[in-house]
């Protein structure tokens, strides 16, 4: 075996992070152009539209970000109801690429959710995402200075990893969200601290909440115990923790002392 000493930067090194740099700024530009001016509740829908002309080699996509209370996301964008439902699948079960995403801080991706290693790491999301049309998945967070902010959420409907230069364009793509985010935030949010282009996507999670509160006076529980049984009772259905938030507000289910 051949081995090298370790050495420095090579010279082009520094002519790569700023072609990157460069690039992401142009993108950050480009998502931040897409929805200026805009009234907040089309700001989700044009970004998500921006984020899927910059992502190539993808059936499509969806943009998550993280909730305010813990263990919960706000689903901002999805460019189909494929990407929707991989989305609402993760909150449902508490797993999936997009979940270990923002614990890891790290991109995670998942090839081919049919076959080990994939299927064996997430055995619940694995089927139920191959069952909603999706084959591989690759989960990017919004990294920002406290933690994740989010996701970016690649699907495809044929397995298979990206090539690298894909990869790279998504990161950049991850990294420039990043930077929109953030500045659309900082331009923005109110003194709650809730951005006003989130309210629409965040009525979504309030049905849950509510919800939940109901449960948790029907059962006598804690609001932890009430959101994992109203879980429970999605994944028993084969539904999701939003439509069976809406059928215990409108009465048309029930969930007892089970």
């Amino acid at each position: 075996m051949e081995v090298r000493a370790m050495s420095g930067p090579e010279p082009g090194d520094d002519d790569a992070e700023q072609e990157a740099h460069i690039l992401r700024a142009r993108i950050a530009r480009d998502l931040i152009d897409a929805v200026r001016e805009l009234p907040p509740p089309s700001v989700p829908e044009a970004l998500c539209r921006a984020c899927a002309s910059l992502v190539p080699d993808v059936s499509g996509l969806s943009l998550s970000v993280v909730g305010r209370d813990e263990g919960t996301s706000v689903v901002l964008c999805a460019s189909d109801a494929v990407a929707a439902q991989l989305a609402e699948i993760q909150y449902t079960l508490g797993e999936g690429p997009g979940t270990d995403a923002v614990r890891l801080r790290a991109p995670v991706f998942a090839a081919d959710l049919t076959r080990a290693p994939d299927a064996r790491r997430w055995p619940l999301f694995s089927v139920q995402a191959a069952r909603a049309g999706a084959a591989a998945v690759f989960s990017l967070p919004l990294t920002g200075a406290a933690g994740a902010l989010g996701t970016l959420d690649l699907y495809r409907d044929a397995a298979g990893p990206l090539n690298a230069g894909h990869v790279r364009t998504a990161l950049l793509v991850a990294d420039a969200l990043t930077l929109a985010v953030s500045a659309l935030d900082h331009a923005s949010s109110d003194s709650g601290g809730v951005v006003t282009w989130l309210q629409g996507a965040e009525s979504d999670r309030e049905e849950i909440h509510q919800a939940t509160g109901m449960l948790m006076v029907r059962l006598g529980v804690s609001a932890e115990e009430a959101l994992l049984r109203l879980r429970a009772r999605a994944f028993a259905m084969g539904s999701t923790s939003l439509a069976i938030a809406r059928a215990i507000i409108d009465g048309s289910t029930d969930i007892g002392h089970e």
